[in-house]
């Protein structure tokens, strides 16, 4: 179950800066004391996906998405995109796919300089493919979630907090997807149980309640709201009981849409 995993999560909510930061790199540790949450601890893509293992090893390679080339200039897609390759990065691992590990950290990288983060995090793009050409899959999770703090931890710096929720949203999202997904097609209680995330949707939800006017009534962020809305539904079930195939299926159908639109780079999601 969920409660069962979670609790191993890194703190990925709500930041608060603490003591300023030595030059160069900051140490996992270090960014765990510097990055805490305040509402709801959410399990990395990692985590997740580790979980899922419990229950038979799924095909890692076949939940791969196409690499998009798509641009855009809007700051809020570029964090949510940025998130769902820090999940991308995780699959990867999952599946041992070195080389594609590689190329998503660069793609981290590259999308993490357009949102002007500190030196210190584009330092960890070498760490992650050093790692990767070295077939290091633990500390390769470990880098990736060091990556995906210290670029939230940035945003906080450089005040776009904002932006924060943005990432986090993304990579639970692309998380949701694969997971969702996969259950979808193997169905069986305790898989589909992974997915009862109602808390964790309803802190997300929440978070995008507390986002200035303005940007809660960007279309992309409407269509987001909406559609965790619509999953919240289909989580939140009776009696505690897993989703059943059928809220599984919309579960997928919603998340994907989500993560097609994000990578799609176009206007609206």
């Amino acid at each position: 179950m969920l409660v069962r995993y979670i609790s191993l999560a890194a703190v990925l909510g709500v930041l608060s800066v603490g003591p300023a930061r030595a030059s160069g790199a900051m140490t996992k540790e270090q960014i765990k004391a510097a990055v805490v949450s305040d509402a709801i601890s959410i399990p990395t893509p990692g985590e997740f996906f580790a979980a899922m293992d419990d229950h038979g090893l799924p095909n890692w390679s076949q939940m791969f998405l196409p690499k998009s080339s798509a641009s855009t200039d809007s700051r809020e897609r570029m964090a949510m995109m940025l998130g769902v390759l820090v999940a991308d990065g995780y699959l990867e691992v999952e599946a041992q796919d070195g080389q594609g590990v590689k190329n998503t950290g660069k793609e981290i990288i590259n999308l993490a300089k357009k949102l002007n983060v500190s030196q210190s995090v584009l330092g960890r793009g070498n760490s992650i493919s050093d790692f990767a050409e070295n077939n290091d899959w633990g500390v390769l999770r470990e880098e990736l979630e060091a990556t995906q703090n210290e670029v939230k931890l940035s945003m906080v710096e450089q005040k776009d907090k904002d932006l924060v929720i943005l990432v986090t949203v993304g990579a639970w999202v692309r998380g949701m997807q694969v997971a969702s997904e996969f259950v979808s097609k193997n169905y069986n209680p305790g898989l589909a149980d992974l997915l009862r995330q109602s808390a964790i949707v309803e802190y997300l939800v929440s978070e995008l309640d507390n986002l200035p006017e303005k940007l809660r009534g960007e279309p992309q962020i409407v269509d987001l709201r909406e559609k965790l809305v619509f999953v919240l539904a289909l989580v939140r079930t009776k009696d505690r009981k897993p989703p059943d195939p059928a809220a599984v299926a919309g579960i997928a159908a919603a998340t994907g849409a989500l993560v097609n639109a994000i990578s799609a780079g176009g206007s609206d999601l």
